[in-house]
């Protein structure tokens, strides 16, 4: 034993490069972990971006007196102007809005660390239009007993995933 210290052996010949092929193995598995990890935490990043600015849009959308167009292009400079490098070629637009209701869906791709990988990402937002009833005029149609309950579920700022206090 003394002998082998002072030689400085550790081991028999037999496990000579053990210790390097571990880390061959282990080194890998654990650096895809971490792009994993990063790759997870920008598509989070740019997911969150496009539904800020499709919120946004449908906010500069709905109020009274807005701009056609207005809530897309605001959008669209929202998403760019949010999170430069984490959601690019966006694209916004209000197809699907109604007359009580505007919809603004952005559109946009999440930067990959795998290359020729496309991450789209699309947010959906619908909100009602703001509509300004004065004091003592009859109740509009729409809040009328009858349909109450629809005028209740359909009130709410939604996204694609959950719905948004407000409204």
């Amino acid at each position: 034993m003394i002998r082998r210290l002072i030689s400085g052996r550790h081991g028999t010949g037999r496990d000579r490069g053990a210790l390097t092929l571990s880390y061959v193995m282990i080194v890998p598995v654990f650096m895809l972990g971490i792009m994993m990890v990063v790759q997870a935490s920008v598509w989070y990043l740019a997911r969150e971006t496009a539904l800020a600015a499709a919120r946004h849009g449908a906010d500069v959308a709905r109020t009274s007196k807005s701009p056609p167009g207005g809530g897309a292009a605001a959008a669209a400079a929202f998403a760019r102007s949010a999170a430069p490098g984490f959601l690019t070629r966006v694209s916004a637009n209000s197809r699907g809005s109604t007359a009580s209701t505007v919809k603004i869906t952005v559109s946009g791709q999440a930067p990959s660390l795998v290359p020729w990988t496309v991450i789209k990402i699309t947010e959906v937002v619908t909100a009602p239009v703001e509509r300004f009833v004065a004091l003592g005029d009859p109740s509009p149609s729409w809040l009328e007993p009858a349909s109450v309950a629809s005028a209740a579920a359909a009130a709410p700022v939604t996204t694609s995933s959950r719905p948004v206090a407000g409204g």
